[in-house]
């Protein structure tokens, strides 16, 4: 999720038994002022599946740090605000230090997540929905290889290329060309 959609979520906007974040709202800073708007384009307001490994994560969250009732925020600041870009900023900043990561931007968690999710062989119109992007174009900056992928899908075709194969002629030692593909002669 973006910031802004991070920052508009509600409890009522996740339901755990179902395992989805419903996506309706954004929060911008307009003059200083959390400002509640639309998300970013038509595709921003989405429902995302929630991996069910981080159920319990999410719901100790919601059990300790949200506000109370549906309509309750699901993140706030050390204050009870909405929280700043700036004030939190500097707390990531001082985290990511902390654990030896300082080059680290809180937007990398969604490029992680989109490569992930791109990693699982997530269609593009998957990952489009999924990230709530209106272009292809922006899906496809998180659809990065990665040589473990390569192998998978090398395996993957190595699999295909078995079941094209059929018995040749003779004692069966003997393979047929791929349909398609040139013989040599």
């Amino acid at each position: 999720m973006r910031w802004g959609e991070l920052l508009g979520l509600r409890r009522g906007d996740i339901d755990l038994d179902a395992r989805f974040i419903q996506i309706s709202r954004s929060v911008q800073q307009i003059s200083g002022a959390p400002v509640v708007t639309s998300p970013k384009s038509w595709a921003g307001r989405r429902r995302v599946a929630i991996p069910e490994a981080l159920v319990p994560e999410i719901r100790w969250h919601l059990q300790v740090f949200a506000e109370k009732g549906p309509d309750g925020r699901v993140f706030l600041g050390p204050k009870g605000a909405t929280p700043s870009r700036t004030n939190f900023h500097r707390i990531w900043r001082r985290a990511t230090r902390e654990v030896g990561l300082p080059e680290l931007h809180f937007h990398d968690l969604r490029h992680s997540g989109a490569t992930l999710a791109a990693s699982t062989g997530a269609s593009l119109c998957e990952l489009m929905q999924r990230l709530g992007h209106s272009s292809a174009r922006a899906a496809l900056i998180y659809q990065h290889a990665t040589s473990g992928r390569d192998h998978a899908i090398a395996a993957a075709l190595d699999s295909l290329i078995a079941g094209l194969k059929t018995t040749g002629p003779g004692d069966g030692d003997e393979d047929p060309p791929l349909v398609g593909a040139r013989s040599g002669t």
